[in-house]
């Protein structure tokens, strides 16, 4: 018998590592989502972690927000792929949704059981599914770690207390936060500064944003107030916070301010259902008759941040909107006394002000241009693939040809540009 070629030796040597090889098993990790804020947030890192060889990536409803035709527009506007498991919660008291998400989520991470839970922003959906894991002994990741309002009144804050101190993996979207998780007393190896994923989204779709015009028309606006809008500028308003919108008397001064504001520059103004309910218990319909305020139902994501794009101004108390604006070099009037998102403050567009303070702020944009501010660090549209990179390095799941990345980079980030 002839010997067998070099050529065929090494084929029977690869044929038999092959056989030989163990079956790969992957990783499991469950994404949990529950509000809206939630999909924003998770529609990048979704799309990073099923990138990765070896993780296998399954998503979670809890059905906190529970507008199925809503859901259904910002999944697809996205790209979200359809949830795993939808636990249907409904409304309720804060109390009743989290120990509803908690009765429904355990038994599904009892019948599979995953490596990791990752969980994402300060929800009550948050909270609950960090602390199911943390009963199971489930490794749990917390997207946006450390941000802090020290206002231990506001149910949010609760859920990011609880969530950071049960977290094995928490990702940081600014640097402020590292010091906050560091000075609680939470190991400095667990902390990653990744950057923030919301950034990831406002990058991903800002070529797809709807133009304002195109939404102030399908919104029912007049002729006259899409043509001034266009002309002469306008500001997007949103708020919901119970701080701001449970007391009728401090709800009937925001909604003054607001119709004096209108007086010097249109506003959109999409009301969340609890604001739109709590103006009509409180008597304030006036607003919803104003000719420089449009008022909307919730508007799906593509369609709000063209109108954020667009605008001259904006008047919020939502700490996604803060950091929205900051990417989009927007003016940025926050209607509260303090905020967890500190970045978009001191580096960023956004402004503290209280109900007395709007007009001259807002006065002082129209005449001036407003605050000018710069792209803090790492909102730069990649953190959702520095979230995978850890997480997989966590799990101990190699990355192939993945780049390194740096959670501390040597050169100063704050010079780069978002969205690059």
């Amino acid at each position: 018998m002839r010997p067998r070629s070099q050529t065929a030796r090494l084929a029977a040597a690869v044929l038999d590592n092959l056989n030989s090889a163990p079956d790969i098993v992957p990783r499991h990790v469950d994404c949990i989502v529950g509000a809206r804020p939630n999909f924003v947030k998770i529609a990048p890192i979704i799309r990073a972690l099923r990138e990765q060889d070896g993780l296998a990536v399954r998503l979670i409803h809890t059905g906190q927000h529970y507008d199925i035709t809503m859901n259904a527009v910002f999944f697809e506007e996205l790209d979200i792929p359809d949830a795993d498991i939808n636990l249907e919660v409904g409304s309720g008291t804060g109390t009743e949704q989290t120990a509803r998400i908690m009765l429904g989520l355990e038994p599904v991470l009892l019948a599979r059981r995953p490596d990791l839970v990752l969980v994402v922003g300060d929800v009550n959906s948050t909270m609950a599914a960090a602390l199911v894991a943390a009963k199971l002994n489930i490794p749990i990741a917390h997207v946006e770690a450390g941000l802090r309002s020290f206002d231990r009144t506001m149910p949010e804050e609760i859920n990011r207390l609880v969530t950071d101190r049960l977290a094995d993996l928490l990702f940081v979207t600014e640097r402020r936060g590292i010091d906050n998780l560091i000075k609680e007393g939470l190991r400095p190896e667990r902390v990653k500064f990744v950057g923030n994923v919301m950034i990831d989204t406002v990058c991903a779709c800002l070529d797809r944003a709807v133009p304002a015009r195109k939404t102030l028309a399908e919104v029912g606006a007049n002729a006259d107030f899409i043509n001034a809008a266009m002309e002469t500028g306008f500001g997007f308003v949103t708020l919901h916070r119970p701080s701001n919108v449970d007391d009728p008397v401090k709800l009937k001064m925001l909604v003054e301010a607001l119709v004096d504001v209108a007086r010097k520059i249109r506003l959109v103004f999409p009301l969340h259902p609890r604001t739109r309910a709590k103006i009509v218990d409180a008597g304030l319909d006036r607003l919803h008759g104003e000719s420089g305020i449009v008022t909307t139902s919730p508007l799906s994501y593509l369609r709000a941040l063209g109108l954020m794009r667009e605008a001259k101004l904006a008047i919020t108390d939502s700490g996604g909107v803060q950091e929205e604006t900051t990417a989009l070099g927007v003016p940025c009037l926050t209607v509260r006394d303090n905020t967890e998102r500190p970045a978009t403050v001191e580096e960023g567009t956004n402004l503290l002000v209280g109900t007395s303070a709007l007009m001259p702020a807002v006065e002082d944009i129209i005449a001036a241009g407003g605050k000018a501010g710069r792209i803090p660090a790492l909102w730069d549209g990649k953190a959702a693939i520095r979230i995978a990179h850890d997480v997989c390095a966590f799990l101990n799941v190699e990355q192939g040809c993945a780049r390194s990345i740096r959670h501390r980079p040597e050169t100063d980030p704050l010079e780069s540009s978002t969205c690059g």
